[in-house]
């Protein structure tokens, strides 16, 4: 349904005061973008209690409901960029659902359209849950945050009772596996297992309620055949193997029981070895491309998070040199780094029945540090930190099987007391990523890296220590006037140069971070000043030129 914006503002402007899901500020030329932050967490939590589907926060309007007019970001790109920043501070890359600019007789106006947090997952800015009480803005309170969670355990998917189903639709190699994991899970209590018949096990392991079988008990153990107690939910995992050109060679697909399929698809991904190029001790001869329990975590996190109400498969996706895992549904956590760096437990899980019995059958690690750890196996490797990838609503986890980048490997090697986030801001580096500006004042102040953004490379000090210096030296510009002497030297030579033979000239001496098109605007930018400062002309045509020296 189209949102007729004008009207909108004028229902808003028309209410006698502010309220939990209304804010009204002048921001006549600016607005701190903290201030801002705040209040759209709090905003957004405020709407999910007050059961509205979307809060405002409105720019260019005073106290009084008087518009004053606003100056905040004229510029519509800069106002396209304000969702990406917000994105970056918020619980699951939550964002504005839209921003509006209106024109009043009395200036201009920005209206926020903020949307309600989902159900059971408060939204945090910065890592801080705000809230209001009434007009004013403050921390969320307790009881305000847990009756947000509170409606993801109405709404759990994993622990609704399948009444139609009983033990004999579950698979008993599964039941067999299920009690062999339980036991090695709590061995104090493996003799009193031993005793329990199967409905006593399930129920203690938390697979069913009450002797009643639920989605959670039928996903992990239930029979192939018994998959439609499922539906819509689509509880299989393809495994696809691709060549290098991206071409598929090869596929299989997995349903249930989960707790069985784990290990068919773990024995079809080809775990190679990996030969490194010998330095000395540094490194071991030969290695597995990918741990065992990388692949293992990756996969069950993939089945304890799956949003099934989306009826889509779970994906893992082999190439020569990386695995990728996908699962539909956002990443509840919101921030790869935090669940990296703070290595807590998970305030909310989409699954929490599923994630508990998973948990109980060895099969996730519900205290935390299971992601934590993927990051860890692939530093004691010197490979690639994991990749995520958040958009599109579904996470997608790359691990990558092999070294990108040997002198950075060799830094890692050779620095081994470097902190787990320098080691993830250094990956970005390496990778060509862009850098928050936390970590890009980290870097710099550890003195780790050196050049402009957005071509940040290894530091002078660190490529001296770990065998980089040339390539720190190909990173690190000449002189700008090295490279004019060396255009007005080599024209003097030869008579004349076609701007291909001046490409050709300074090519490889400028820095290695400079892509084709950078090192064109480069040329062309040394070729116009020689041109402004009379010291070369074209004697050719505009499509042809041909540069001389200018006659004293």
């Amino acid at each position: 349904m189209h949102l007729d914006i004008n009207a909108k503002l004028s229902t808003l402007l028309a209410l006698t005061a502010e309220n939990e899901v209304v804010e009204f500020k002048e921001a006549k030329n600016s607005y701190d973008f903290t201030k801002l932050g705040k209040y759209f967490s709090a905003l957004c939590n405020e709407a999910n209690l007050k059961g509205v589907p979307a809060a405002w926060l409105v720019l260019g309007v005073n106290d009084r409901r008087q518009v004053v007019s606003s100056n905040f970001r004229l510029a519509r790109k800069d106002l396209d960029h304000l969702k990406g920043e917000i994105a970056n501070k918020t619980t699951n890359h939550i964002t504005f659902v839209e921003i509006h600019e209106v024109r009043r007789p009395k200036g201009r106006v920005v209206m926020l359209e903020i949307p309600a947090a989902p159900r059971g997952l408060p939204v945090s800015f910065d890592g801080h849950y705000y809230g209001r009480d009434g007009e004013e803005l403050g921390p969320l309170n307790l009881e305000e945050i847990e009756r947000i969670r509170a409606q993801s355990t109405v709404d759990d998917w994993s622990a609704v009772i399948v009444p139609e189903a009983g033990l004999a639709d579950l698979d008993e190699a599964a039941v067999a596996v299920a009690r062999r994991n339980y036991r090695a899970k709590f061995p104090d209590k493996a003799a009193e297992v031993d005793g329990w018949d199967d409905p006593t096990f399930l129920n203690k392991a938390k697979l069913t309620i009450k002797g009643k079988q639920t989605r959670a008990s039928l996903l992990l153990l239930g029979r192939e055949e018994t998959e439609h107690f499922l539906l819509p939910a689509e509880a299989k995992i393809r495994w696809l193997l691709k060549d290098h050109a991206g071409n598929d060679r090869d596929y299989a697909l997995f349903g249930m029981p989960m707790l069985l399929a784990v290990d068919k698809v773990y024995a079809k991904i080809r775990n190679l070895k990996y030969r490194y190029i010998r330095e000395g001790t540094l490194f071991p001869e030969e290695i597995d491309q990918y741990e065992p329990y990388a692949i293992r975590e990756a996969l069950n996190n993939c089945i304890a998070h799956q949003d099934y109400t989306l009826a889509s498969r779970i994906n893992v996706v082999e190439r020569e040199e990386s695995l990728s895992f996908t699962n539909k549904g956002s990443f509840v956590p919101g921030d790869v780094q935090r669940v990296v760096m703070e290595d807590a437990p998970e305030e909310h899980y989409r699954n929490r029945f599923l994630a508990t019995a998973m948990f109980n059958l060895k099969m996730v690690d519900t205290a935390g540090g299971g992601i934590r750890k993927l990051f860890m196996y692939q530093r004691q490797r010197f490979f690639p930190m994991p990749d995520y990838d958040l958009s599109g609503n579904r996470v997608q986890l790359t691990l990558t099987g092999k070294v990108l980048d040997m002198d950075y490997a060799r830094m890692l090697a050779r620095h081994g007391g470097l902190a787990l986030p320098d080691i993830m801001a250094l990956d970005k580096v390496q990778k060509r990523q862009a850098l928050t500006a936390d970590e890009e004042r980290r870097l710099k102040s550890g003195g780790l890296i050196e050049g402009r953004k957005p071509n940040y490379f290894i530091a002078k000090s660190l490529a001296q220590q770990t065998g980089q210096k040339a390539s720190y030296s190909k990173n690190l510009a000449f002189d700008k006037q090295y490279y004019l002497d060396l255009i007005c030297k080599a024209v003097k030579e030869h008579g004349s140069l076609a701007r291909k033979d001046i490409d050709e000239l300074l090519w490889n001496k400028l820095p290695d971070w400079m892509d084709d098109k950078q090192r064109r605007i480069k040329v062309g930018n040394l070729i116009a000043e020689l041109r402004k400062k009379q010291r070369i002309v074209n004697q050719g045509s505009d499509t042809r030129p041909a540069w001389a020296l200018v006659s004293p």
